[in-house]
């Protein structure tokens, strides 16, 4: 098979004109947010540290890491970089708090982050002649906005068409014949069954390729959706505070994601001690953006744990390729592509008059994720008829959906049901096995 670049030239660069160009971008960058952001440059203040102090990437390490933390205590401007008239577009991500991570654009970033994605279509096998069906959620999510861009940048045709509504989904992807899906991959399997359920084969459809993100997935949950669909299923990778989808992603050897090293320099270190790791060894990932003009984050910490290889691809790309996350470092949940934290639901149910026992149960049914909530009863809540326990868990199920956007199954409990622990409680249980 012919071998398909956006941007042959970059994304196959040798390895030492790649790395210039990243210390040439690096020590821009650096004196840009030195200059602009006074938050960063009070820490880097702190490490006594300055711009002339970053001459190469190993120089890198002397940086301070920016966490999400950092990005809720500035919020709503304070890692600005730009004046805000220069700025085209926000978008943003959920937080623990009720704060949310907003991310701030250029024109310029949007071109630059489009591209990114345009690489994705392509090494997927995208070009002008293909329809490309993005069902990644629209609006303030990046990943119906990143994919819809990267889409028009290669000249498919772009169905615009945010997620959910199934059956319209399907009918759009028979009648115009997409060649390509874009969503979670829990949402293909599912477009994947509800087609086997009307009766479709899987060449029946069109489909030859699908790129899936934002929510973790298996190799298992790979093969069965290839096989559902009759596609070749590919992973991307990125995250609201980076630009969103793109930052990496996968090429036809599907052997771990192509991060774009041009905008992106990626670092593994060992979470508890900020220590560099070699690569090879399996750590958190950490991202500095070369590019970005308006939300430009040096060291920022993803919390995703993960291993990077630098062994050379068969596809031809040079950049640095890393594996799918294995987990996290904190205690974030992804379900259904939604970031989800225990203390969201934590502060729901102190807000609605709860104590805060409970216990958090994910699963993953027919290839889609679930959430259920056991939520203890105070003596006074106590109730043992049906109709007005299942009254609560009602109202309570849609305080936690209003907050959270996944819908929760809340069980409510009798007191003293749930296990304590006299160290850290162990609020939840993940059966999806996404660490195989």
């Amino acid at each position: 098979m012919e071998k398909r670049y956006y941007q042959k030239d970059i994304e196959t660069m040798e390895p030492e004109a790649l790395r210039s160009l990243q210390e040439q971008k690096l020590q821009k960058q650096v004196r840009h947010v030195w200059e602009h952001v006074p938050y960063y440059r009070a820490l880097m203040e702190k490490k006594g540290v300055t711009p002339d102090d970053i001459r190469g990437l190993d120089d890198l390490r002397k940086l301070p890491f920016l966490s999400k933390a950092d990005l809720r205590e500035t919020y709503p401007y304070g890692m600005l970089a730009v004046p805000l008239s220069d700025c085209v577009r926000i978008q943003s991500t959920s937080g623990t708090t009720g704060k949310r991570v907003i991310a701030y654009y250029t024109q310029h970033d949007i071109d630059l982050w489009e591209e990114c994605c345009a690489r994705a279509i392509v090494a997927a096998g995208g070009t002008k002649e293909d329809v490309v069906q993005v069902c990644y959620g629209y609006g303030l999510f990046t990943g119906g906005s990143g994919l819809h861009g990267g889409s028009h940048k290669v000249g498919s045709l772009t169905l615009p068409m945010s997620s959910g509504n199934t059956e319209r989904q399907i009918q759009f992807m028979m009648d115009l014949k997409a060649t390509i899906l874009c969503c979670t991959p829990s949402y293909a399997a599912y477009i994947g069954e509800t087609l086997k359920e009307k009766g479709y084969k899987p060449e029946d459809n069109q489909l030859k390729a699908g790129i899936f993100g934002a929510e973790p997935w298996t190799e298992e949950m790979r093969r069965d959706i290839e096989r559902s669909l009759g596609i070749k299923a590919y992973d991307i990778y990125g995250l609201t505070e980076t630009s969103g989808p793109g930052v990496a992603f996968e090429c036809e050897e599907q052997n771990g994601m192509h991060i774009n090293e041009d905008h992106f320099i990626a670092e593994i270190i060992d979470p508890d001690t900020g220590e560099v790791l070699p690569d090879g060894e399996k750590g958190e990932l950490v991202f500095t953006s070369l590019d970005k003009e308006a939300f430009p984050l040096l060291r920022y910490r993803t919390r995703d744990i993960c291993v990077l290889t630098r062994e050379k691809c068969p596809c031809g790309r040079t950049h640095v390729r890393m594996s799918k996350p294995m987990g996290r470092s904190d205690d974030m949940l992804i379900i259904r592509g939604v970031n989800v934290f225990p203390s969201q639901i934590e502060t729901v149910l102190l807000s609605e008059g709860y104590a805060p026992n409970y216990r958090i149960e994910v699963d993953r049914v027919n290839n889609s994720d679930t959430l259920e909530v056991y939520v203890e009863l105070t003596p006074e809540q106590f109730t043992d008829t049906v109709s007005g326990v299942t009254a609560m868990e009602r109202k309570l199920a849609s305080a936690i959906k209003t907050v959270l956007g996944v819908n929760p199954v809340v069980h409510l409990v009798a007191p003293k049901t749930i296990e304590r622990s006299e160290g850290k409680a162990k609020r939840v249980i993940d059966r999806r096995n996404l660490h195989d």
